[in-house]
């Protein structure tokens, strides 16, 4: 029945008629070809550049899942299916996509999964019909029709970055001669250190952009300061716009209001980028406008990209690295894509890149959590935002030459292949925000990581040789002391964390109390520790833990201890605890996760290490006995 598909055919069957019934042949054809000849490579190999496979494939909902339930693993530039790969998989899936086929090929209509028609998807725009516009909204949700506009305003805007008096300007403000020389300088160092580096001068000029940009060139603006006596000012309310702000696109106008002057200072929200080139002072939005214009006046591939939950920033295709670039000027940082969604905490939704050429929904290269994000992606239809990008890229692109249509669709595909597996994040993208005062990245909850690294513990010279590694934290001194290492002290909590998300240190004088808690006005947070010793050529034999926390009314808090293959609860009775799980692994992080909580007072619901103010015991510790491999 088609209400036991797997997830991958169902979602498969959700497409329009035609486009399953091509896509569901191709998908029988290359399940065909391994059983027929299990023992010819050239069957067990699809290359992801292939015509057949780029166009009648990858767009298609659950079409490359399907493949993966056969059996198929992501290589580079190819899917394989392995030599160990059971093939009774294969046929089974084969049987399956088969069994729906000839349904579908029976039926005038396209049959969904039982799971697919209890889901709203009211209007479904079939894939095999010519896309609607605006003006016959009849298929648009109210939703759809304020995101098509936003698309449509968007693309048009980037055009503006194209004029050549425009991009003359921007090169008249950038240093291009300096720039280019320190770029070729630590090109010429990066050389040293790697011969073989595929990286380009190119890509060291878009640093030195990013650098200047940052430092020398444009100013972030959290309130202006009072233009009569120099003063603070505050947020008061907008000002009307006038005709010469409405020229230049700003038709939000702040007022900055000096209490003491009891002057009015007002901040024109301007989004052309040629009166950026003068004012020189913005917020993400104008940083990001006038960023992607002078992008462009270097002769860099540039898109302005928007992400929903209220940021902007740049990408720009590196031709060296045959791929695009995140790019973010506000923070001067380049290439560390799960900044948003790691280091300052967004929940990602959508995120649109928008260029001359083309529109593409990007969101799958800034996050790593693909299944959080879709639940999240309620605006608008899939099915309906496809289509949708695919008209508007038609449009934008039908008078450009075959050449170049070619190398557009070449690099969609490789995105589109980047964006099916989530990816790990660096160290580099754990940081909070570092644009806009403290406190107003508090206030966007975007302030990330307290502590200034990600601490990890490698076992010293003295911890090797004793096989031992020890670790306790005393919430009163708030100090650590690594016991094998000479007792080595450690001050301050966030000194000894991996991760610290929204955590604080707490002290109640009048209670004599005090506890690691969630920072004030924050609905969750985490901490957690790490340690690793296969640095170090050792392994784990056994761990033991020591911890403890307290919840209030419906506060909750969940510690585990994770390695790379197993995850276990962790009981924080402040008894210590022997975990045998994790024999022979190299690397373990204890973490802590809080949230809940009543009223106003729902971050002091969840603590840590609560201790009155005379206790002398250690509210924390690990144990960790080690062996060599």
């Amino acid at each position: 029945m088609a209400a036991s598909l797997s997830p991958a055919l169902a979602e498969l069957c959700q497409n329009g008629r035609a486009v399953f019934l091509d896509a569901s042949q191709l998908l029988l054809t290359y399940a065909d070809n391994i059983l027929r000849s299990p023992n010819e490579e050239k069957y067990r190999s699809i290359r992801i550049g292939n015509t057949a496979f780029s166009t009648r494939l990858l767009p298609v909902r659950g079409a490359i899942e399907c493949l993966f339930e056969m059996g198929f693993e992501e290589g580079e530039t190819h899917l394989v299916f392995p030599k160990k790969a059971p093939v009774e998989k294969l046929r089974m899936v084969r049987d399956c996509i088969a069994t729906e086929r000839n349904k579908m090929m029976n039926t005038s209509n396209v049959t969904q999964p039982a799971s697919a028609k209890t889901q709203s998807a009211p209007n479904q725009i079939p894939a095999n019909k010519t896309l609607q516009t605006p003006e016959d909204p009849s298929s648009f949700l109210a939703s759809e029709i304020q995101f098509f506009k936003m698309l449509q305003s968007k693309a048009h805007h980037v055009l503006v970055y194209e004029l050549p008096r425009l991009q003359q300007k921007a090169l008249e403000k950038i240093p291009v001669s300096e720039l280019k020389k320190a770029a070729q300088k630590k090109f010429v160092d990066a050389k040293s250190y790697e011969p073989d580096t595929i990286v380009t001068e190119e890509d060291f000029l878009l640093l030195e952009l990013l650098r200047w940009f940052k430092e020398d060139f444009f100013q972030w603006v959290n309130s202006l300061p009072c233009s009569l006596c120099g003063g603070p000012t505050h947020s008061k309310g907008p000002l009307t716009p006038t005709e010469d702000d409405l020229r230049w696109g700003a038709d939000r106008v702040e007022n900055h209001y000096c209490d003491k002057c009891q002057h009015s200072n007002r901040f024109p929200r301007y989004n052309d980028p040629e009166k950026l080139l003068e004012s020189r002072q913005g917020r993400c939005g104008e940083w990001a406008n006038c960023f992607t214009l002078c992008c462009r006046a270097l002769g860099f591939e540039a898109r302005y990209v928007l992400d929903s939950t209220d940021h902007v920033w740049s990408e720009v295709y590196s031709s060296s690295q045959n791929r695009w670039l995140h790019c973010d000027p506000c923070e001067n940082t380049c290439d560390k894509p799960l900044l948003y969604e790691i280091g300052w905490g967004k929940k990602l939704s959508y995120i649109i890149a928008f260029s001359k050429e083309e529109v593409v929904d990007v969101t799958w290269r800034y996050s790593c959590k693909h299944e959080d994000v879709i639940s999240r992606r309620t605006k608008v239809r899939e099915s309906w935002l496809r289509e949708t990008i695919t008209a508007l890229n038609n449009t934008m692109q039908q008078s450009l030459p075959e050449t170049r249509k070619k190398e557009l669709l070449g690099r969609l595909i490789v995105e589109l292949v980047e964006f099916m597996s989530p990816k790990v994040p660096k160290p580099g993208e754990l940081a909070g925000r570092v644009s806009g005062s403290l406190a107003w990245r508090v206030a966007r909850g975007e302030s990330g990581l307290k502590s200034k690294n990600s601490v990890v513990f490698v076992p010293s010279e003295k911890e090797q040789t004793k096989k031992r590694f020890h670790l306790q934290y005393n919430i009163v001194e708030d100090a650590y002391r690594r016991i094998t290492n000479s007792n080595e002290v450690i001050s301050g909590w966030e000194n000894g964390t991996f991760k610290n998300e929204s955590m604080c240190r707490k002290v109640e004088n009048d209670w004599k109390m005090v506890y690691l808690a969630r920072t004030e006005g924050s609905s969750s947070a985490r901490i957690g520790w790490k340690f690793e010793c296969a640095s170090v050529g050792l392994r784990v034999e056994n761990l033991s833990v020591r911890t403890s926390s307290q919840c209030f009314q419906s506060g909750k808090i969940t510690w585990k201890l994770c390695s790379d293959t197993t995850e276990v609860e962790v009981n924080p009775d402040k008894d210590i605890h022997l975990y045998t799980e994790f024999l022979n692994v190299s690397e373990v992080v204890l973490e802590a996760e809080l949230s809940g909580g009543d009223g106003d007072s729902a971050w002091q619901h969840t603590q840590l290490f609560r201790e009155t103010l005379d206790e002398k015991d250690n509210s924390f510790e690990i144990i960790i006995t080690l062996k060599d491999p």
